[in-house]
């Protein structure tokens, strides 16, 4: 049954991933400091900000691999790291998570069987000829995969991901180190899991030109989130005309305010 407000229209539907108060502490150092935010279903949410600003490690506490979290971090309705959640996200690390004794083909029959023992062959044959068309790697199938180009070998890791249709992808610089044209159809392919198939897609970077790609982006620095909003809204928001002209007004703006503070003290 849906849900309506007084003023007759629909609930908007739960984020995809909320956080309220997430800390992440390694040893001494917190990576992640008290964030607050959400990840709207159906869209493409960017993560973007500076090598080892924390992006990685906030992907992993989503996808339940990260130790030491603290807040609250529900994704698709449960906590992060629930069992059930394995099979509705696929993750993508920035080194290729693929077996180089294997060929392209026998990757993915072994993670295809991993996620759905029991299926018949044929099905699962039906699944790896669409993610190997997905991610552009048909003519490669029967490589060995320690063969590949490390472009080629990302892709591989991302076609992994692509089985079984996650309702949540979470990926992690899944274009770094590609080509020019590459880059665009694999931005095109985001956009058709997206509306297409109505997933939602969490995708790092620290490319600023890929972040006019995204429906919503997260801005962060030194462990925080310096912006939550979409694109648009924040060249609006700046005066900028870029969203990296944008994250730099931001990030002065952040540290003019941390000298007056430390000043008043």
């Amino acid at each position: 049954m849906m849900n309506y407000s007084e003023g007759g229209t629909a609930d908007p539907p739960a984020p995809a991933v909320r956080a309220e108060g997430l800390t992440v502490t390694r040893g001494p150092r917190t990576v992640l400091r008290d964030l607050d935010f959400t990840v709207p279903r159906g869209q493409i949410t960017g993560l973007l900000g500076p090598s080892g600003c924390g992006k990685s490690t906030l992907m992993r506490s989503i996808v339940g691999t990260q130790a030491q979290v603290d807040g609250t971090l529900e994704v698709l309705g449960s906590p992060a790291g629930h069992p059930t959640l394995r099979t509705r996200i696929g993750y993508v690390t920035q080194a290729p998570s693929v077996y180089d004794d294997l060929t392209v083909r026998q990757n993915l029959d072994y993670f295809s069987a991993i996620l759905a023992p029991g299926r018949s062959t044929s099905d699962r044959h039906h699944e790896i000829d669409r993610v190997l068309t997905d991610v552009d790697l048909t003519s490669h199938a029967d490589a060995l995969a320690g063969n590949l180009s490390g472009g080629q070998r990302n892709r591989v890791s991302l076609a992994v991901a692509l089985l079984g249709t996650p309702e949540l992808l979470v990926l992690d610089e899944p274009t770094v180190g590609l080509d020019p044209v590459l880059r665009r159809d694999l931005w095109a392919l985001f956009h058709a899991i997206a509306a297409d198939r109505g997933a939602t897609l969490l995708i790092s970077s620290h490319v600023m030109d890929e972040a006019e790609r995204c429906h919503r982006l997260l801005l962060m620095r030194e462990g925080e989130i310096l912006a939550d909003d979409t694109p648009e809204a924040l060249r609006t928001r700046t005066g900028s005309e870029t969203v990296e002209a944008a994250f730099l007004h931001l990030v002065d703006k952040a540290a003019t305010t941390a000298r007056e503070k430390e000043t008043t003290r």
